[in-house]
């Protein structure tokens, strides 16, 4: 039997240590869905503080990540990859300490600092270290290590805090991170990219542009949407955000320049995929509690009982590569998008607090293969939109999509749950998931219109040739 050479075994080491990394950033977007009755009940704290607990990562991970992408090609993606992973490793030991609720959700900030560091990074090394023709059954064992985290979220954060407490959901990722570190310091090899730039104007527009819009968001139905804090952020969040768009437009150096969403289909994945967050990330969070404060179901149950929505991309994900392969990627995200969204508008219909878990079922099923569908195809629409130099960056963008949609889907469908009902009694907190369940299906079905616009096979060459010549286009406003 041959043994393996140096460069296999080296692939090998740099898949198994970006997929540990991987996983466990990614387990920490929905870990906490499950735990947050019992953080509740322990820490206290209004609607809004529970949302900062998810959206303080969420938020953070998503602003800073194409930041953390530069930082990494400019200063060394391995030192940045271990910087990264030790920010992430110590917040969450310092999570797992908090004595309070706004002590614990500083922790999930700089979480979210140490994820964004680190993640981008983890693609970049292991597409830097697996030979090409290995390369796609690496990603895809990456992408299956990734979808697995995602989709045991609620439950492992579920187990953890029934057994054990919540302050093991985070626990939980410390002798991994130790056991990293020395890992990715002795087998990762050391890259920079050329030429490497650090778009700061950028990241403080929108970073401060993002954090007024959901601050205002959070605190709206304690402070009133007309109170000052509200109308501040959401104006000034606003001004920020139309700044870095004309920031992106005038500088050929933006993190996030705007000339490649003058390509329909660059355009319309993004669109789609924020959209979809926006109004997935919030429904769960909601369902999650609801399970538990409603229904009654252990957080164990709970997280068990998700999992035909939130595992079944694993079964489902294989069958839309295929599919997409065949028909092309746009017909496949579409109707993923709109099965995610009957999904939605099925629990909105049959959401009650005496609901039986077969009431339940139809619509898990549903959404969870809608899920399925939309996340094989989307990442490759992505990647086929733009030049193989791009790709980076439109790989950055539209994870930071993502995570931005899903800060935001948590605070705009919050909001409405906080309006329309509460935490009181079963019946008020069934009355404010509700029309929150609605509006989240709702645009989840608008990003199944806004995935129509994506060219279809016979377009696509056409688009990303006007794509080329736009790039060579001046910037201007």
């Amino acid at each position: 039997m041959s043994q393996p050479t140096a460069g296999g075994s080296r692939a090998i080491w740099t898949l198994v240590i970006t997929g540990l990394a991987s996983f466990m950033a990614a387990l920490d977007n929905l870990v906490v869905t499950t735990a947050l009755p019992s953080i509740r009940e322990d820490l206290g704290g209004a609607l809004e503080d529970l949302e900062w607990t998810v959206n303080a990562y969420t938020l953070t991970f998503a602003v800073l990540l194409m930041f953390g992408a530069a930082l990494g090609d400019r200063y060394g993606r391995r030192r940045l990859f271990l910087a990264g992973l030790a920010i992430f490793t110590g917040a969450s030991a310092a999570a797992a300490l908090s004595p309070g609720i706004d002590a614990l959700i500083a922790a999930r900030a700089v979480q979210g600092v140490g994820a964004a560091i680190m993640m981008p990074l983890t693609l970049t090394l292991l597409t830097a270290a697996v030979p090409a023709e290995r390369r796609g059954a690496a990603l895809g064992i990456f992408g299956a290590v990734t979808g697995l985290a995602v989709a045991s979220g609620p439950l492992v954060g579920g187990s953890l805090t029934e057994h054990l407490s919540w302050q093991w959901i985070f626990w939980l990722n410390v002798p991994i991170g130790l056991a990293v570190l020395p890992l990715a310091r002795l087998r990762l090899q050391e890259s920079h990219a050329p030429n490497a730039r650090l778009d700061i104007p950028g990241t403080l527009l929108v970073s401060t542009g993002l954090f007024g819009i959901v601050y205002a968001l959070v605190t709206a139905n304690a402070d009133g949407w007309t109170s000052l804090p509200v109308l501040l952020g959401l104006t000034a969040g606003g001004a920020l955000l139309i700044a870095f768009v004309l920031h992106g437009l005038r500088d050929p150096g933006a993190m996030l320049p705007m000339r490649l969403f003058k390509n329909r289909g660059f355009a319309g994945v993004n669109a789609a995929s924020l959209l979809m967050f926006l109004g997935m990330f919030g429904s769960i969070f909601l369902l999650s509690q609801f399970l538990q404060g409603v229904l009654g179901y252990s957080p164990t149950q709970a997280g068990l009982r998700m999992l035909p929505w939130t595992a079944m991309p694993l079964l489902v994900a294989p069958i839309a590569g295929v599919l997409s392969d065949r028909v092309g990627g746009r017909p496949v995200v579409a109707v993923g998008l709109a099965l995610q969204a009957l999904g939605l508008g099925l629990f909105a219909l049959v959401l009650a607090p005496d609901m039986s878990y077969a009431a339940q079922l139809p619509a898990l099923i549903i959404s969870g293969v809608g899920m399925g569908l939309y996340f094989a195809p989307a990442a490759s629409l992505v990647m086929s939109t733009v030049r193989p130099a791009e790709q980076g960056i439109a790989s950055g963008t539209n994870n930071a999509l993502r995570e931005v949609g899903g800060a935001l889907g948590v605070a705009v469908l919050g909001a409405v749950f906080a309006a329309q009902g509460g935490y009181r009694t079963p019946d008020t907190f069934t009355d404010g998931t509700v029309p929150a369940l609605w509006i989240g299906a709702g645009l989840v079905a608008l990003g199944a219109l806004t995935a129509l616009l994506i060219p279809g096979r016979g377009a696509k060459r056409e688009d990303m040739t006007k794509g080329k010549a736009a790039e060579r286009e001046p910037a201007t406003v």
